[in-house]
């Protein structure tokens, strides 16, 4: 089990104690707890069927937790995995439905469009984009919106190497500005090159949380096979 982050002079942004969660018979989440700290970048870590996406959608307030609490003082905005929101209108319309609705930052908005290639496309019906499109393009909505707390279900899924290094950057700069991110992530090398902190979590329940170099700390393992051993 990994120790815990280091004190630091941040205060918590969102506090989950002993969170649970069933569908009939099958248990998704157990007694998980955690915090998240404000301006880090936290990576929620786990095989497929570990309850990432039910954890996130209970914070997130689409389902309803059977038992444990969610402190958030603050509002947080999530983005889930595989959608496709209002297919028939142009990318650039969504975009700045982020910015007029939720009271987003418009002087983002063209650092973005450069930043996550978004120009070729912004005249496309989302509907009609590939899903690394519209994913970079969901990203850039995501970012543009105010909430202090950004939750993404798998920022990487149908993205190449070079636009995952990419996107990677770009969520690495809006962390540095202060901006608290937590994300979904599959693979735990893809998690490793710039997330602060992990939650690993298998079968519904916490298995350790730690920064990479704690988790790393296991002599003659790779990362994945400490990360097997604790999943």
């Amino acid at each position: 089990m990994c120790h815990n982050l280091p004190a630091i002079l941040r205060y918590v942004l969102l506090r989950v104690d002993n969170l649970s969660k069933r569908f009939g018979q099958i248990t998704a989440l157990e007694n998980v707890s955690f915090e998240i700290r404000a301006g880090e970048l936290l990576g929620l870590i786990g095989p497929n069927g570990a309850g990432k996406s039910t954890l996130f959608e209970c914070l997130a307030g689409l389902l309803p937790a059977d038992s444990g609490t969610i402190t958030a003082p603050e509002s947080l905005f999530y983005i889930p995995d595989g959608i496709a929101p209002w297919p028939a209108q142009p990318l650039s319309w969504a975009l700045q439905f982020a910015i007029d609705y939720f009271g987003g930052n418009p002087a983002l908005l063209p650092e973005l469009t450069a930043q996550l290639d978004l120009a070729p496309f912004l005249a496309q019906p989302i509907g009609a984009l590939s899903k690394g499109q519209r994913k970079r393009g969901l990203l850039a909505l995501g970012l543009l919106t105010p909430q202090p707390l950004l939750m993404i279900d798998e920022p990487f899924d149908g993205l190449d190497l070079r636009q995952m290094r990419d996107v990677a950057a770009v969520l690495k700069t809006h962390a540095a500005r202060g901006r608290t991110l937590f994300l979904s992530i599959h693979q735990i090398a893809d998690a490793a090159r710039f997330c602060d902190r992990f939650i690993l979590l298998s079968n519904g329940r916490v298995r350790a949380q730690c920064t990479l170099a704690e988790l790393a700390t296991a002599p003659g393992q790779t990362l994945e096979e400490v990360f097997l051993a604790l999943t």
